[in-house]
């Protein structure tokens, strides 16, 4: 029965959210268990979110730009404190390095793996269990083939966050002060502009879900790409500008206040799933199968692409063009623009949005 766990997660900031349903199942399956994570650095803020996890180790792509023999030193000090601390290792990720700690780090170690022959046979050869990446299927399904190498039989899908206490009482304070009771969280930026609703139907989208007289904070970090948002925003009644005014801490408790999620396909979605928050997403270039939020409570997520679809609480938003979704990085696959978000009507969002609410509405009446 293993008491020590390592999950090297080393991706995206989404790929170490979703990994929570795999954490939780560990964590149950393993009474008692201490789970520490491997991830890059940059997505530290994601990983400390993660409930079930005693410690976390941080790979820095900084490492690459340092000289060789200083880059060989702090893989070296990665690894003396990882050696053979642990009865498991399990590795998310197929680069050779990640495979190397988790053989490295755990008495057992499994991974995922490459499909191809001359990229894997080593890599079979050296862990005691792997497994492939089904590139037709949802990240978190694909977290959890690793309990099948293990023989651990799967339960409910559940992905969940948390926040500090510190961080929801500022937070709470912070919407008292602007006098916000209940509120829609609108998210319209994302890590990557070919992910961006345009701009002008965003500015018709903010003004109709203005129109349904229920707050609007508009979120964003302090990235390039939301600050530019941010001087786009209208001066509308109803909206309230909270770009670059939350840490990821405080995101995610105000997420948990909120209502609701409008915005794009981007972590805040996922965090606002995990919470389970009805969600009014809008896709662009995006594999939908592969990415769309998790619903809790039907275990399940997208399986397919239409212009609109509703599964339980949560609505995706898509053009209907033959070529959506093309999973590129926008048309010309180098994160220029997507033609395909121009082709969502923001009356069609706000519709739904505003059928959502009455919806609400008449319940709370009836209550």
């Amino acid at each position: 029965m293993a008491k020590q766990i390592l999950v090297i997660i080393r991706r995206s900031n989404g790929d170490v959210l979703l990994s929570s349903a795999l954490l939780q199942q560990l964590h149950d399956y393993y009474a008692g268990a201490q789970i520490d994570l491997l991830i890059n650095d940059d997505t530290l803020g994601v990983a400390k979110a993660l409930p079930a996890v005693r410690r976390i180790y941080c790979y820095s792509y900084a490492w690459k730009t340092l000289p060789r023999w200083a880059r060989i030193r702090q893989h070296v000090g990665l690894i003396r404190q990882l050696w053979r601390r642990y009865d498991l290792a399990i590795s998310l990720t197929t680069t050779d390095s990640s495979v190397w700690y988790a053989r490295l780090a755990g008495r057992q170690a499994i991974s995922l793996i490459e499909t191809e022959a001359h990229k894997n046979w080593w890599k079979q050869r050296l862990l005691d269990g792997y497994y492939y990446l089904d590139p037709t299927q949802h990240v978190i399904l694909n977290h959890l083939k690793a309990l099948n190498v293990l023989q651990i039989p799967q339960g409910k899908v559940i992905t969940k966050l948390q926040y500090s206490a510190e961080a929801l009482q500022r937070v709470q304070a912070k919407l008292n002060d602007q006098g916000i009771g209940t509120f829609l969280i609108f998210h319209p930026s994302a890590q990557y502009a070919y992910k961006i609703y345009p701009d002008t139907l965003r500015q018709a989208l903010l003004h109709r879900l203005n129109d349904l007289g229920i707050a609007l904070v508009v979120t964003g970090a302090n990235t390039p790409l939301d600050l530019h948002i941010k001087t786009t925003l209208p001066d509308l009644e109803n909206l309230y500008d909270f770009i670059g005014e939350t840490n990821l801490d405080e995101y995610i408790a105000l997420s948990h206040l909120a209502s609701a999620y409008v915005g794009g396909d981007t972590l805040n979605m996922h965090i606002a799933a995990a919470q389970d928050k009805p969600i009014f997403a809008i896709f662009g270039p995006t594999l939908l199968p592969i990415w769309s939020p998790w619903n809790n409570a039907l275990q399940t997520a997208a399986t397919h692409s239409q212009a609109q679809q509703t599964y339980g609480n949560i609505s995706i938003f898509q053009a209907d063009m033959p070529c959506v979704p093309c999973g590129k990085a926008g048309c010309d696959n180098q994160n220029g623009n997507s033609e395909c978000l121009s082709r969502i009507n923001p009356a069609i969002i706000s519709a739904a949005v505003s059928h959502w609410l009455n919806h609400r509405h008449q319940e709370n009446f009836h209550e």
